[in-house]
C-alpha cells in the first residue's frame, strides 16, 4: 500500500468517525424536537410554580440606617491633662461595635420594650387564601402590645408572660360570651378582656392581658418565645457590617414582611445602641467621682482635726520661732505627702482596672516606697529637734498636708463633674430608617423567568434520560445490525388514516378504501413484491397455498393492520387468499372488515364442525375471512393438536395465499407453533414506540424454537423535520392528488 493509499484511508476513517459525531449530535437534537410536548408541559408547569410561590410569599421589605464610630471620646482633652491621666481614653473599632449590636445587650431592651417575645399568627389563613390575596396580615408590635388584623375583627394583647415550662409552646385564644379562652393541650383558662389575669397551670404561671378579639370563635395562635430564640431571629434578619474599609461607619440593614414594622424595631435597635454606648463612655468618670465623693467627708474630717489641734497647741505655747532648716524639711515633707496622696488616688483609679501585678501598679508601688523612705529620714531627723520645736513642726505640717490633699482632691472632683457632663460617647447616628415601601422581595419576573428555565430543563432531562434508558426502534440499518434479521419493509404512517382512527365511532378502514393513493399503500404493495419474489416453490402445507404468518414483539405494533391490508394487496394479483385471526384471545382483525368475532378459528379448534362454517366471505372479491372465534381455555394446546395440522392442510387445497395474524411474541407461544407451518414469518415493530431489547429478544425467542424469521416490517414511519431516518420511504409514483 502507498502512502498516498494510507493516507485516503486514514481520511476516510477520520471523515467516518466525524459523521458519527454529527449524527449522534443530531440525533439528539431531534430527540429533543421530539419531546417538545413533553418539554413544553415541564416548562408551563414550572411557570405556574413559579407564579404561584410570587404570590405565595408575603412581600420582604428592607430599612437602613447608619451610626459613625469615633475612634475616642471627645470632650475630656480639653479640660486639661491632669484629668485625662484619670479618666484613659480606648479606642473602639468598627468591627466590634457591629457585634456589640448584634448582642442581647443591645437587643434585649428592644425585644422587652416592643413585645418582640409575643408571636401572634392567624391559623385559619390558609396556603389558597395566601394565593388568592397575594399577601396577608403580619403581628405589628409596638410598646403598647401586639395586634393582628384579620377578617374578623382585631386581635390584640398587651401582655403576655409565662413560665419556663410555657415557653415556646403555642396556645390558642378565642374569644368567648364572657372575654377570651385561652387553651393548650393541656390547660384551659377563661377570663375578661382589658383585664390583666394570672393563672396557674401544668408548667408553671401565665400572666395576660387581652385587650381585643376577633369575633365568631376566630381563633389566634399566641406564643411566647425565649429570648434566645426571638434574638436568633432578628439576628437572621438584621446585618450590620462596617461600610468601606476604615471608615469607622457602620450600617445596620433590616428585612421583613411589614415596612414600618421594621423601620420601627431597627430604630429602636439603634437607639437601644447609643444609650449603651452613652453609658460607657460615662463609666470611667463615674466610677472616679464615685471613690472621690467617699474621700472627700473623710479628708475634710480630717483636715478640721489637724486645724484643731494646731490651734490649741499654738493658743497653749503661742509662736514658736522655727530654724531655717526645720522649715525646709518642713516643705519636703509636705511635698512628699501631697505627692503620696496623688500617687495613692492613681492607684485606686488603676486597681478598678486592673490587678496588683500590672506594670503600671507595680510602678505606682515603687515610687511610693522610695517616697516613704525619704519620709521617715526627714522624720528621723526632725526627730533630733528639740520637744516644742518638734511637736510644733508636726502640727504644722499634718495641716498644711491635709489642707492641700483636700484642695487638690476636690478641685479633681469638680473638674470631673464638668468633664462628665460633655461626655457623648464615640457614636454617633448619622442615618436613622426610613420607610420606602418598596419590596426587595420577591421579584415576580425573575422568579417566574427562573421557573420557566427550570422547568424547561427538567422537562428536558427527562427527554434526554427517556431517550437514553429506552432505546425505541427508529433506524433499520440499527435494527438489522442488532437482530440479524433484515428490514424487508418500512410503512409510512397514513395522515388520513390517523386521523379517522381519532373518531373511535368511525369503523377501522383498508387503505385501499381510505388513502389508496397515499406512501403507505404504496409501501405494502413493494412488501407484497419482496414476498413474492422469495416464496418457495413448495409451500410447508402442500403445493399450492403459501402461508404468510405475521406477528410482533408486543401488542399495540400494528400487525393486524399489515395483515388486512396485504392481504387486500394480494387479492389484485387474482389470486384466491384467506386471512386467519389467529389472536384467539384478543384479536381485532374482524374490525378491519367490518364483521362480527363469532364462530371462527376458536371454535373450529375446540368443537367438531365443518371447516366451511368458520370461513367467511368478505366484502372484497377473492378474499375470505377466518375470525378468532369464542376464546378457548388453552389456545396453544389447541393449537398443538392435529386438528389444526389438518386444517392447514386441507386449506392448501382452496387457496393460493394464506395470511395468519398471530399474538406477539412476548405474550404468547401461539406465533411459534404456527410458524412450523409458514413459508415466510415477518415481524412487525412500530417506529418510535417499539423497543429494540425487546424486538431482539423476540427474535432470539423465535431462533430458539427453530423459526427463522424471514423480515422486519417498521410500521408507522413518520417522516419531518424530526425524524432523521426518513428516506428509508418509498415513495408514490403516480397520482398523489
Amino acid at each position: 500500500m502507498t502512502i498516498d493509499s494510507k493516507n485516503s484511508a486514514k481520511t476516510a476513517v477520520e471523515a467516518v468517525e466525524k459523521e458519527d459525531d454529527e449524527i449522534d449530535l443530531m440525533a439528539l437534537l431531534l430527540a429533543l424536537l421530539r419531546g417538545w410536548k413533553t418539554i413544553l408541559f415541564f416548562a408551563i408547569l414550572g411557570l405556574l410554580i413559579g407564579i404561584l410561590y410570587s404570590r405565595y410569599v408575603n412581600p420582604t421589605y428592607k430599612s437602613e440606617a447608619l451610626i459613625q464610630i469615633d475612634e475616642k471620646s471627645s470632650g475630656i482633652s480639653a479640660l486639661g491633662g491632669d484629668i485625662s491621666e484619670l479618666i484613659g481614653a480606648e479606642d473602639s473599632k468598627a468591627q466590634t461595635e457591629a457585634e456589640l449590636i448584634r448582642s442581647r445587650l443591645v437587643l434585649e431592651p428592644v425585644i422587652n420594650s416592643l413585645h418582640l417575645r409575643i408571636r401572634l399568627a392567624d391559623p385559619e389563613v390558609g396556603a389558597i387564601d395566601r394565593i388568592v390575596n397575594d399577601r396577608t396580615n403580619t403581628a405589628i408590635h409596638t410598646p403598647e402590645g401586639v395586634s393582628l388584623t384579620t377578617t374578623d375583627g382585631q386581635a390584640s394583647i398587651s401582655q403576655f408572660n409565662v413560665s419556663q415550662g410555657y415557653l415556646n409552646q403555642s396556645f390558642t385564644l378565642t374569644r368567648s360570651e364572657t372575654g377570651f379562652t385561652l387553651s393548650n393541650e393541656l390547660d384551659e383558662f377563661k377570663g375578661q378582656l382589658n383585664q390583666p389575669h394570672q393563672f396557674k397551670g401544668a408548667d408553671g404561671q401565665i400572666q395576660i392581658t387581652v385587650n381585643d378579639l376577633p369575633a365568631d370563635s376566630h381563633a389566634i395562635s399566641l406564643t411566647k418565645q425565649s429570648l434566645q430564640k426571638t434574638t436568633n431571629t432578628i439576628n437572621s434578619a438584621l446585618s450590620v457590617v462596617e461600610k468601606g474599609k476604615q471608615t469607622g461607619i457602620i450600617e445596620l440593614s433590616m428585612t421583613g414582611n411589614n415596612q414600618q414594622q421594621t423601620s420601627l424595631i431597627l430604630k429602636e435597635i439603634v437607639l437601644s445602641y447609643v444609650g449603651q454606648n452613652q453609658s460607657r463612655g460615662t463609666e470611667d468618670t463615674t466610677r472616679t467621682l464615685e471613690f472621690m465623693e467617699t474621700q472627700i467627708p473623710l479628708l475634710r474630717k480630717k483636715l478640721e482635726d489637724s486645724e484643731a489641734e494646731f490651734n490649741e497647741f499654738r493658743t497653749k505655747y503661742g509662736t514658736i520661732d522655727v530654724s531655717q532648716e526645720a522649715q525646709i524639711l518642713l516643705a519636703e515633707n509636705s511635698q512628699i505627702d501631697t505627692q503620696l496622696s496623688e500617687l495613692k488616688l492613681k492607684k485606686a483609679d488603676l486597681t478598678t482596672y486592673y490587678t496588683d501585678e500590672h506594670p503600671l501598679v507595680i510602678q505606682i508601688n515603687e515610687q511610693i516606697a522610695v517616697l516613704n523612705a525619704r519620709k521617715q529620714k526627714i522624720d528621723n531627723t526632725i526627730a533630733g529637734l528639740p520637744e516644742v520645736q518638734r511637736e510644733f513642726l508636726k502640727l504644722s505640717q499634718d495641716t498644711e498636708i491635709n489642707r492641700e490633699i483636700y484642695l487638690n482632691l476636690l478641685k479633681n472632683y469638680q473638674q470631673l463633674q464638668i468633664a462628665k457632663a460633655g461626655q457623648t460617647g464615640f457614636a454617633r447616628i448619622i442615618d436613622l430608617p426610613i420607610n420606602t415601601f418598596d419590596a426587595i422581595a420577591p421579584k415576580k419576573l425573575q422568579i417566574m423567568i427562573l421557573a420557566l428555565l427550570l422547568g424547561g430543563m427538567l422537562g428536558t432531562m427527562l427527554v434526554l434520560l427517556k431517550n437514553l434508558l429506552r432505546n425505541v426502534v427508529k433506524d433499520p440499518e440499527r435494527l438489522e445490525a442488532k437482530t440479524g434479521v433484515p428490514v424487508i419493509a418500512t410503512i409510512p404512517r397514513s395522515p388520513l388514516l390517523t386521523r379517522l382512527r381519532k373518531n373511535k365511532k368511525s369503523p377501522n378502514r383498508l387503505l385501499a378504501h381510505a388513502d389508496n393513493d397515499s406512501l403507505s399503500y404504496e409501501a405494502i404493495k413493494s412488501l407484497r413484491t419482496n414476498l413474492m419474489f422469495g416464496m418457495p416453490v413448495v409451500g410447508k402445507v402442500g403445493e399450492r397455498a403459501k402461508v404468510i404468518l405475521i406477528t410482533g414483539e408486543s401488542p399495540g405494533v400494528g400487525k393486524s393492520f399489515i395483515s388486512a391490508n396485504l392481504t387486500e394487496v394480494f387479492s389484485q394479483l387474482d389470486k384466491k387468499v384467506l386471512i386467519i385471526d389467529a389472536d384467539m384471545r384478543l384479536g381485532e382483525l374482524h374490525r378491519m372488515f367490518d364483521m362480527t368475532p363469532d364462530n371462527g378459528l376458536g371454535d373450529y379448534l375446540a368443537q367438531q364442525g365443518e371447516l366451511a362454517a368458520v370461513i367467511h366471505p368478505t366484502s372484497i372479491d377473492n378474499i375470505d375471512f377466518m375470525p378468532r372465534g369464542q376464546h378457548p381455555k388453552n389456545p396453544s394446546s389447541l393449537l398443538s393438536g392435529d386438528k389444526f395440522k389438518q386444517m392447514m392442510t386441507e386449506l392448501n387445497e382452496h387457496y393460493d395465499y394464506i395470511v395468519i395474524d398471530s399474538p406477539p411474541i412476548l405474550a404468547a407461544s401461539d406465533a411459534m407453533i404456527m410458524s412450523h407451518y409458514a413459508d415466510k414469518v415477518l415481524m412487525v415493530t412500530r417506529y418510535d414506540q417499539s423497543v429494540e431489547g425487546q424486538v431482539a429478544y423476540a427474535i432470539k425467542q423465535m431462533h430458539k424454537a427453530d423459526i427463522q424469521v424471514d423480515g422486519i416490517v417498521l410500521n408507522d414511519v413518520q417522516q419531518g423535520l424530526m425524524s432523521k431516518y426518513s428516506y428509508h420511504y418509498s415513495y408514490a409514483y403516480g397520482n398523489n392528488s
